[in-house]
C-alpha cells in the first residue's frame, strides 16, 4: 500500500522552499510510489485542514520560483491565536494527520520549525524535517538552503552602493539580516569589500569603529562601507542583554521568570533603530556625512540561486528515501556532498553561530576589515 506524505513550510520564507517541495514530492511519488499532500500556511493551516494535492501538475514551473507555492506562517502548534485567545492546537494537528492517514510529515523550515517538529514527534507523529534559513544558523547542518541566496543579493546590494559611497565621499551603513547569526553580514562583508563589519557573536566598540573610519580617511579613503547584521550589539547593550538572559537562566520561580523574560523583551525592543543611531554616530564621531540602507525581505526574494535549488533538491530527494528507509524524528542535514540524518533533539533550541576562530573572521581580519573589537 502506497506510503501518504505530507508536507508544511513554516517560519519566514527563502529562497529554495519551491526546490525542496518539488524535489521531495517528485522522489517520494516516482521513485517510491507514495501520495502526497502540502498543508497551506505551514502549522496553521495543517490545523485547518487547509490541503492541496501535490502532483506533475502542480509541481510544474517551480524549481526556479521564490517564496513557497504552500505559504507559510510563523505559528506555533501549542501557542496559536484563535480569536482573541492563544490555544494549544496540538491536539488537532495530531488528528489531521491521522485524518489523512499520514504515515510522515516532513517540515521545511528554520530554528523555531525544528523546535515546533519535535513537539509534534513527542505526540507520536512520524515527522522529518528540511533545514531552511537565509540567516545559515540551524544546528548540526553545514549550511542552510536559502543562505546563499541572500548571500548574493547582499553582495550585490554592496557593491552597488560603493559608487555612490565612493563618489559622494559617505559612510554608507548597510543593515543586513541576522537577529542571532553573523553569517550574511559576515559574508557579504567580506565578498563585498566591506571596511567594517559588525555581527552579533562580536559585540562592537562604536568608538574603535570611527577610528577606523578616521584611518582610512587620512590614508586617502573618503569613503567607507559599514555591513551590519541587525542583531549586532555595541558592547555596552551586549552586557545589558547578557545580565538580561542570565537571570532568566538562574530564575526558578515563574512570576520572575515572566518579569525576566519580559525585561528581556524591552531591551531587544529598545535595540530597534539602533543601526540608524549607530549611522548619526559615526557621522559625528568622523565628521563624514552617513547614509543607511536596510535590506530588509529584499535578501529572501527572487529566483534562488543554482546553490540553492540544488541543495533544496539534494535534501528533498533524500528526506524521500529516509521515509522509505522508515527513519522518522530527524533533521536531514546537509554534510560534505551528502546528508545525514540528526535527530531532532541534537538541533532544537540550538543556534549555528559564528566561532570567533573561524576562517572567515580570520580572513576577514588579514584584508583589513574592522570587526568593531
Amino acid at each position: 500500500m502506497a506510503k501518504h506524505i505530507g508536507i508544511l513550510t513554516a517560519g519566514g520564507d527563502s529562497p529554495g522552499l519551491n526546490a525542496a517541495i518539488r524535489g521531495t514530492a517528485k522522489a517520494a511519488i516516482g521513485q517510491y510510489g507514495m501520495q502526497v499532500i502540502g498543508f497551506r500556511d505551514g502549522f496553521r493551516g495543517m490545523m485547518e485542514n487547509r490541503t492541496v494535492r501535490l502532483d506533475g501538475s502542480s509541481l510544474s514551473g517551480i524549481l526556479t520560483v521564490g517564496g513557497t507555492i504552500l505559504g507559510t506562517s510563523r505559528e506555533k502548534p501549542h501557542r496559536m491565536p484563535i480569536g482573541n485567545k492563544v490555544m494549544d492546537m496540538t491536539d488537532v494537528i495530531v488528528d489531521n494527520y491521522e485524518k489523512h492517514h499520514l504515515d510522515a510529515l516532513v517540515c521545511l523550515g528554520g530554528g523555531g520549525t525544528q523546535k515546533n517538529a519535535l513537539r509534534l514527534a513527542d505526540k507520536g507523529l512520524k515527522v522529518i524535517t528540511l533545514p531552511k534559513t537565509i540567516d545559515n544558523d540551524v544546528a548540526m547542518t553545514d549550511v542552510t538552503f536559502g543562505f546563499d541566496t541572500a548571500l548574493g543579493i547582499a553582495t550585490e546590494a554592496i557593491d552597488r552602493l560603493h559608487s555612490t559611497a565612493h563618489s559622494h565621499h559617505r559612510i554608507i551603513v548597510v543593515e543586513v539580516m541576522g537577529h542571532r547569526a553573523g553569517w550574511l553580514a559576515l559574508g557579504s562583508g567580506i565578498a563585498g569589500g566591506g571596511d567594517v563589519i559588525l555581527i552579533p557573536e562580536i559585540p562592537y566598540d562604536v568608538d574603535l569603529v570611527a577610528e577606523a573610519i578616521r584611518r582610512r580617511s587620512r590614508g586617502g579613503s573618503r569613503f567607507s562601507i559599514v555591513a551590519i547584521a541587525e542583531g549586532a550589539l555595541s558592547r555596552e547593550d551586549a552586557k545589558h542583554v547578557q545580565t538580561a538572559e542570565a537571570n532568566i537562566e538562574k530564575t526558578k520561580d515563574k512570576t520572575e521568570r515572566k518579569k525576566a523574560k519580559s525585561e528581556l523583551r524591552a531591551l531587544q525592543n529598545t535595540h530597534k533603530g539602533n543601526t540608524l543611531q549607530l549611522a548619526r554616530r559615526l557621522e559625528e564621531l568622523t565628521g563624514l556625512e552617513s547614509r543607511l540602507t536596510i535590506l530588509g525581505h529584499y535578501q529572501r526574494g527572487g529566483t534562488p540561486s543554482a546553490a540553492d535549488r540544488l541543495l533544496a533538491t539534494r535534501l528533498g530527494t533524500a528526506y524521500a528515501r529516509y521515509i522509505e528507509e522508515g527513519m522518522y524524528g530527524v533533521m536531514i542535514a546537509a554534510c560534505g556532498e551528502g546528508t545525514e540524518a540528526v535527530p531532532l533533539e541534537q538541533v532544537a533550541g540550538k543556534r549555528k553561530t559564528v566561532p570567533p576562530n573561524h576562517p572567515w573572521i580570520e580572513s576577514a581580519r588579514f584584508v583589513g576589515a574592522c570587526l568593531g573589537d
